[in-house]
């Protein structure tokens, strides 16, 4: 705990700026003078010592006043005039600044300017156009460099951040849209039952609260076991199978769907919309066949879907051609945001019926954690 408190005041406090302000200068001046042992003379050396600090404190002031002054009141503000105005007069303070570090020095160690550095005292300009000029525009431009790197990664990341969580509510947000849409339809189903055969309404009333057990506690998460939507969907179709009677011929074929289904997952209801939208909009005519069929298979990874019911000439035009339905349209939603590119879905309309075909890529679980 020690330690650790040890280092959050080091962190709170930015003090491990200071080793990066020395490691800096360092840099730049074995990078000015070409050579490691000519730097660590003049920070070790006590005239060169001074000479060094002039250069790491004023320059540190000038950065900082730039970071936390200059940029957010006026860079940030769109104020650019202003602020490449106050930058320049900036590095050229700083660059000024250091200069008498050199006198300074030659002060401290009772030499002349002309024996310590070669240069009259009268002529300071030198100092300050070849060597403290440069450095500091060199500090001003890095530090600056960093910081608006720092800010923009920073900013991509909220970005990125905020559009999960859009995402992320806008699948609720459809979520929410269907199970109530279902609900509605579902009941309304077992309300007709009722005055037809209570019996079977009893039934298909125990069947639904299965699919309420599933829909409420088992379908939380964002991907489930594909076992477990085939066999809600197994329990939603024969809650159909019992209201329609005999007056709809099922066709449904899986191909052994459990056994392939493995470890690979799926968005739940993603497939619900398309069958309960059969149901719903199936020929109801007493002369003609009245007909849903539905094709599930696996080809590797690749979940092909294939359903379509009869219709009558009657509700084609006002219902069913038009594809308008709550629940389809938050599923063709839903497929975009969850499987952008992995899904192709194709809708046939003809005269007699309406047709959905879904190719899926799905991957198993332990893929989809590893990812």
């Amino acid at each position: 705990m020690a330690a650790s408190s040890k280092y959050h005041w080091f962190f709170k406090y930015k003090l491990y700026h200071l080793p990066l302000w020395f490691i800096y200068h360092c840099m730049w001046w074995t990078l000015m003078i070409g050579s490691v042992s000519a730097v660590a003379n003049n920070i070790l050396y006590t005239p060169y010592s001074i000479k060094f600090l002039f250069y790491v404190v004023f320059q540190a002031v000038g950065v900082y006043f730039n970071l936390y002054f200059l940029i957010p009141r006026f860079l940030e503000k769109g104020r650019y005039v202003q602020y490449v105005s106050l930058l320049i007069i900036t590095i050229i303070s700083v660059a000024a600044l250091i200069v008498p570090g050199y006198y300074v020095s030659a002060w401290i160690s009772g030499r002349s300017l002309a024996d310590l550095y070669g240069v009259q005292p009268g002529n300071y300009f030198y100092f300050f156009q070849l060597n403290t000029l440069s450095s500091s525009a060199a500090s001003m431009t890095l530090a600056m460099s960093v910081k608006l790197a720092k800010n923009w990664i920073e900013t991509k990341q909220r970005e990125r951040l905020l559009e999960k969580e859009k995402l992320e509510t806008e699948l609720k947000f459809l979520k929410s849209q269907f199970n109530p849409h279902f609900l509605f339809n579902t009941i309304n189903s077992i309300f007709v039952l009722i005055h037809k055969n209570p019996d079977m309404a009893s039934e298909s009333l125990a069947k639904f609260s299965e699919l309420l057990r599933y829909q409420l506690y088992e379908c939380n998460e964002q991907q489930i076991p594909l076992s477990h939507e085939l066999i809600y969907l197994e329990n939603f179709i024969e809650l159909e199978r019992l209201r329609q009677e005999q007056n709809v011929e099922l066709s449904i074929e899986m191909e052994e769907l459990h056994l392939q289904a493995g470890n690979f997952t799926i968005a739940p209801f993603i497939l619900m919309p398309f069958i309960e939208n059969a149901f719903k909009h199936v020929s109801q005519q007493p002369d003609q066949p009245n007909w849903i069929r539905m094709h599930l298979r696996f080809d590797k990874h690749q979940l092909h879907f294939d359903i379509s019911n009869s219709i009558s000439s009657q509700r084609r035009s006002a219902e069913v051609l038009p594809y308008s339905g709550i629940g389809l349209k938050n599923v063709q939603r839903r497929l975009d945001l969850i499987y952008p590119a992995s899904h192709q879905l194709t809708i046939q309309k003809e005269t007699d019926q309406f047709r959905i075909l879904l190719q899926l890529d799905l991957f198993p679980e332990t893929l989809k954690k590893v990812s």
